[in-house]
């Protein structure tokens, strides 16, 4: 991360892959679908799978999507988190499903004898619980504490519900404080992030569609994986779940967060613009989403930036008059005519992350 130190965090493991300690930041989303309809489900995990997503939550309602999480866990490409509330016996059945990691509040499941019997089935299994506070659900007494729900109470609310789970010997624990404010997010995991050493899931809640909920999950997400701060992530939008994934997948590229992911970047075109650059983009995206390769690929439509563009890339493409030239590596390796320029471009992508990933 151009020598961003990560803060330090304990690690823990969602089937196989790690979240914090030395582990790269994961990406996650959730099924839109009825967890009961398993087939819906499965379908959209594998377009989310497909996109790059690390990891997927469902919801989990009641005792039918509980049973139905196992046929789903038996066919899932994806570690899957099951996502609980208010009932401790849908998390103890999400247990036996499978599934690779709880999302609960500790503090809306019961007592103290339910949260036990939560973490003790988690560590029986060995699997993660995550600590879910969000500003929507913040218990009253501490909404009137800090009138409402502001910074201190989300960070008050996450150190309570750690402690239920601690107290029980359990300590396999990821946490996450979310408000639909952007300040507030960024205050309050500030603030957590040197109170623990638990992995931090980030995200922003109720962030919204795809244009305001991408700006604000940006804007909180940016700001705390610039400063360390952040194991894991979700874009939350009210939109299709891979457009999550791959506004996710945007903001760790853009921070230079390594990852094993294709980063596309093309100019906005203007008036000396020598071709269909929104079409032949689209096109490229559709092309190489979910390939797992490190590299940059720049789609530039005229001779101005384009040719610098394209070289500086992995791979590039400067356009033309009906023509397109293609660079790999820093070098010119082909003059091809329009209706070609995907394809080829696509090619070279494929051949250099191959080349990339044997290194």
């Amino acid at each position: 991360m151009h020598g961003i130190a990560r803060r330090k965090s304990s690690k823990v493991m969602v089937g196989d892959i790690g979240i914090g300690g030395d582990s790269r930041i994961s990406v996650q989303s959730m099924t839109k679908t009825d967890t009961r309809d398993v087939e819906a489900t499965l379908s959209q995990i594998y377009r989310l799978k497909d996109v790059g997503c690390d990891i997927v939550r469902c919801a989990v309602p009641d005792i039918e999507a509980a049973q139905a999480l196992e046929k789903i866990k038996k066919n899932s490409p994806l570690p899957l988190v099951a996502d609980i509330h208010f009932d401790y016996r849908l998390a103890l059945a999400a247990v036996r499903a499978g599934a690779d990691k709880l999302r609960i509040n500790p503090g809306n499941i019961g007592g103290k004898d339910r949260v036990s019997m939560v973490a003790k089935a988690a560590k029986q299994q060995g699997i993660p619980i995550r600590v879910g506070v969000n500003s929507g659900s913040i218990p009253k007494d501490l909404l009137s504490k800090h009138q409402g729900a502001s910074c201190e109470a989300l960070v008050e609310s996450a150190e309570r519900s750690m402690s239920f789970l601690v107290d029980e010997g359990f300590h396999d624990i990821v946490v996450s404080l979310k408000a639909s404010d952007v300040m507030t997010t960024i205050e309050a995991y500030r603030v957590l992030a040197g109170l623990c050493d638990f992995p931090l899931h980030l995200g922003v809640t109720e962030a919204g569609g795809i244009r305001v909920g991408t700006v604000k999950s940006s804007i909180a997400l940016g700001v705390l994986l610039m400063e360390g701060i952040g194991d894991t992530i979700r874009v939350s939008l009210t939109h299709e779940p891979e457009e999550e994934v791959r506004v996710g997948i945007s903001i760790l590229s853009s921070i230079g967060e390594p990852t094993d992911r294709i980063e596309i970047i093309s100019c906005p075109t203007c008036g000396r613009c020598r071709g269909d650059l929104i079409k032949i983009l689209d096109e490229v995206e559709e092309r190489l989403q979910g390939l797992r390769f490190p590299i940059k690929v720049a789609v530039m439509g005229c001779e101005v930036n384009g040719p610098g563009e394209a070289r500086e890339a992995d791979v590039g493409v400067a356009l033309g008059e009906e023509f397109g030239l293609i660079f790999a590596q820093g070098s010119p390796v082909g003059r091809v005519s329009s209706e070609d320029i995907v394809a080829r471009l696509v090619e070279e992508a494929v051949r250099v992350g191959e080349q990339k990933n044997q290194m």
